[in-house]
């Protein structure tokens, strides 16, 4: 695949394409014409001798300080040296290569005074599988993320690190020497457009609204499986229930549910059975209230992201009337917010799936099945631990979801007396997210158990497809087995998307 970058930017889609599938990366002719003529008019100003923040004078609380045009080139690699000043360990590869992208596309969009040569070192970086070290720890979200861009930066100047295929540090220079590149020279203002933006969070941000809509799909799949096995009641999932109510997640998931439990001989065995319970549980009941608030969280944070990425983010920005003008466009705010809210709606559908697996294991609730999904229990302990884990998860995921945002620091002598965090809370949502991931395995493979635990009635499409997934891993009703490596395929079944697909061959798209 490839992806051109116009001068209108790049799509959710190509982010992914780049980050996760490797896609090459080109530039259009129309995105170099607008850089070009961006910098003529920062090339005029600086003839001028006008004062330009980042262009003839310093940065941050040194935005006072004139630079002499003979040391504005050095001015602009001291910066990207000196904010390169992360620590802690390396950025996964996705988000890296998602920030290169995303820092490109700012640039391409012709408002940040830059040459196109600087777009093309970053599209070399991306096309040769070099993904520059940056560390976990340095960004405030402030003018956006800083230091890990000026660790993307750095490598661009044959300085800094890279991150080798099996996970070591490599210099810079060994890296563009073997891959044919040349390190770059930069002019005025360069260095401050290539690390002024959210680039990091916003891609951090992308990279979880594509997990978040794929997990949430399958907290329907993981929640219909439990409720079938508990032999819960399919009447609160009818359409004419969710339209008194129009939120259209819950109306989404609720459709969702409903599709997965029909052709359920398990749930056919108690529809007409008068001492059947009036009322399922909470988390049976609301599951769709629940995970349809988490759907509609997902919209607003998919519209704040699409609006980031049409946005342009540098400071100084060049007009196309010749003006250059500080902004604070750079702030994080509105990614920090977003990323915070996805995390409380996606530690919830964790939390309601983990409540369904404790009632899924429990004797006195689970409507028959054996203690602990154990048709042994005394010598054998079935899923009792891990439900534990579960547990902890879930705990761990409720203080993830206090929100990063709120926290500012001050910084540059306070020039910079309010910050966003935005680093800190899209980082912290990506781990939610794989939390949630670990849950809803927990839920799948618990609920499997139940349904194999049902036998001779037979389960629904969804049911039988997530039996066959799980049971070269997790086997079937028995004597206690190690019980991790069946969790961890558990958590590979859930992260994929071949389950997903299978149960939509029978029952249709899922919403």
């Amino acid at each position: 695949m490839i992806v051109t970058v116009q001068p209108t930017g790049v799509t959710p889609a190509d982010v992914i394409a780049v980050a996760r599938g490797n896609a090459r990366v080109e530039i259009a002719p129309e995105t170099v014409t607008a850089m070009a003529t961006s910098r003529a008019i920062v090339d005029n100003i600086e003839a001028s001798g006008k004062p330009v923040y980042g262009v003839s004078t310093g940065f941050g609380a040194l935005a006072n300080t004139s630079i002499a045009p003979e040391r504005r080139a050095e001015l602009q690699h001291a910066l990207i040296r000196s904010h390169a000043a992360g620590i802690g360990a390396p950025m996964p590869r996705e988000v890296v290569r998602a920030m290169m992208l995303l820092r490109l596309r700012s640039l391409a969009l012709g408002r940040s005074g830059v040459r196109p040569v600087l777009a093309q070192g970053l599209a070399d970086l991306l096309n040769h599988d070099i993904t520059p070290w940056v560390p976990e720890h340095g960004s405030l979200g402030a003018s956006g993320d800083l230091a890990p861009l000026a660790h993307c930066a750095i490598v661009l100047l044959g300085e800094g690190w890279v991150l080798g295929k099996d996970g070591a540090r490599i210099a810079a220079a060994e890296a563009l020497h073997t891959a044919g590149l040349e390190p770059l020279e930069l002019a005025a203002k360069e260095g401050l457009a290539l690390i002024n933006g959210t680039d990091g969070m916003l891609g951090m941000l992308l990279l979880a609204i594509d997990d978040a809509a794929h997990l949430f799909a399958m907290a329907d799949v993981t929640a219909a499986l439990a409720i079938e096995a508990m032999l819960g009641s399919e009447r609160p999932f009818l359409p004419e229930l969710h339209e008194i109510r129009p939120h259209p997640g819950q109306s989404a998931s609720a459709a969702n549910i409903r599709k997965l439990l029909q052709d359920s001989a398990v749930m056919d065995s108690h529809r007409d059975d008068l001492a059947h319970a009036v009322q399922d549980a909470y988390s049976m009941r609301c599951a769709p209230q629940v995970a349809g608030a988490a759907r509609d969280t997902l919209d607003f944070v998919r519209t704040t992201a699409a609006r980031e990425l049409v946005s342009v983010v540098d400071n100084p920005v060049v007009l196309p009337d010749g003006r250059v003008e500080s902004t604070g466009n750079f702030h994080g705010a509105p990614l920090g917010f977003a990323a915070d809210f996805l995390a409380i709606a996606a530690a919830e559908v964790g939390a309601i799936a983990e409540r369904r697996v404790d009632r899924l294991l429990d004797v006195t609730r689970n409507r028959d099945l054996p203690p602990f999904l154990s048709p042994d229990a005394g010598v054998n302990s079935g899923l009792m631990i891990a439900q534990y884990t579960a547990a902890g998860i879930v705990a761990e995921n409720r203080r993830l979801a206090a929100p990063a945002s709120v926290d500012s620091l001050p910084t540059s002598g306070m020039q910079e007396d309010h910050v966003s965090m935005g680093w800190a809370a899209t980082k912290k949502l990506r781990t939610v997210l794989d939390n949630l991931t670990s849950l809803l395995a927990v839920e799948l493979i618990s609920a499997v158990r139940g349904l194999q635990l049902r036998a001779p009635l037979t389960p629904s499409p969804a049911g039988r497809a997530a039996i066959e997934a799980l049971e070269p891993a997790a086997g079937r009703p028995g004597p206690d087995l190690f019980l991790a490596p069946a969790l961890e395929a558990a958590r590979e079944v859930v992260a994929g998307r071949a389950l997903r697909a299978e149960i939509e061959s029978a029952t249709g798209a899922l919403l």
